[in-house]
């Protein structure tokens, strides 16, 4: 059998060295690229969020009267493995409140331990409770306060770490806002006036006189950045929120069952709708949200609200969808 050559074409060895070559170069130039985005995105990350501050009030500002709160078990904190998970799951939850402009968190017990030295009378806040309030308030507080609130502690070991939630009232020197939080000094000044520091260069002088070492709202006037000293009022926590509409950051209450979430409202006239999340509920989706004035979501742990209602010996509903 004659054997005849065959009819494919020799590769060239020239022209298959430079297409690699060409292809490398192209894999390159897109590594790069990729870089350069990645880049890009970390540092727009690192910038802060810009936040809703308010310069000056004016008759076209609207306040916001209603109200929205969560509860929340402590139990949540002791599924997680390590001290480090804990903190970072309380971080998430304070993340949370602030982007959906969440006014208070109710931090309860669903576990009901008794205190050993008295069974019958007092119940003791589990661990997971007093871990999880206290990063929780740690992380609204204005970092320029902190300082002042909160001394060293091993619940807030890794708080330094954690996402800053950037709330409007955590302002920056260079922030211009009527309104401030501040803590009250201990310099003497003249009678029925206290100074509060307020995270300025200087402090500001309100005519009251108060504690030192309380937390307060201060507004301020306009215009006050070109003043030579810093004057203020002391206002309700709640004016930035009644009267500007800004999101002024979360309360934190700690109830020592499921029944003190409910009768323990700081509200006139308690909460006016709240509502129970169970995987046996209603679909929220087929949930038509009704007017309110302060909004209750109850959140159960790990065993749900069954178990948090169980807990509870003054409760006498069955089941919890009874409570809502």
């Amino acid at each position: 059998m004659d054997t005849e050559e065959s009819s494919i074409p020799k590769v060239d060895r020239k022209t298959l060295k430079a297409e690699k070559k060409k292809k490398k170069k192209e894999e390159l130039l897109k590594n790069l690229e990729r870089r350069e985005l990645l880049k890009e995105a970390v540092a727009n990350s690192a910038k802060p969020v810009p936040k809703n501050i308010l310069s000056g009030l004016s008759n076209d500002v609207k306040g916001r009267d209603y109200t929205v709160s969560f509860a929340i078990p402590g139990s949540i904190l002791d599924n997680q493995q390590t001290p480090e998970l804990r903190s970072y799951l309380a971080g998430q939850i304070a993340r949370a409140a602030a982007v959906f402009s969440v006014d208070e968190i109710v931090v309860y017990d669903d576990e009901g331990v008794k205190d050993s030295e008295n069974t019958d009378l007092n119940t003791k806040k589990s661990r997971g409770v007093e871990q999880l309030s206290r990063i929780l308030m740690y992380l609204e507080c204005p970092q320029y306060l902190r300082k002042h609130f909160f001394p060293l502690h091993q619940d807030l070991q890794f708080a330094g770490i954690l996402s800053p939630t950037d709330m409007p009232h955590h302002l920056r020197t260079d922030d211009a806002s009527v309104y401030r939080e501040g803590v009250v000094s201990d310099k003497q000044v003249k009678e029925g006036h206290c100074l509060v520091k307020i995270g300025l260069k200087s402090d500001c002088l309100v005519n009251m006189a108060l504690k030192p070492g309380i937390r307060v709202t201060v507004r301020l006037k306009e215009g006050y950045e070109f003043d030579s000293k810093l004057k203020g009022t002391v206002v309700s926590p709640s004016e930035p929120r009644t009267k500007a509409g800004l999101y002024w950051g979360y309360n934190v209450r700690v109830a020592p069952n499921l029944s003190s979430v409910f009768t323990g409202s700081p509200y006139k006239g308690g909460y006016d709708l709240s509502l129970g999340t169970s995987e046996k509920g209603t679909n929220v989706d087929t949930c038509e949200m009704p007017k309110f004035e302060h909004l209750l979501i109850v959140f159960g742990g790990v065993a749900g609200l069954e178990a948090a209602l169980e807990a509870d010996d003054n409760l006498d509903a069955d089941d919890p969808k009874d409570l809502f």
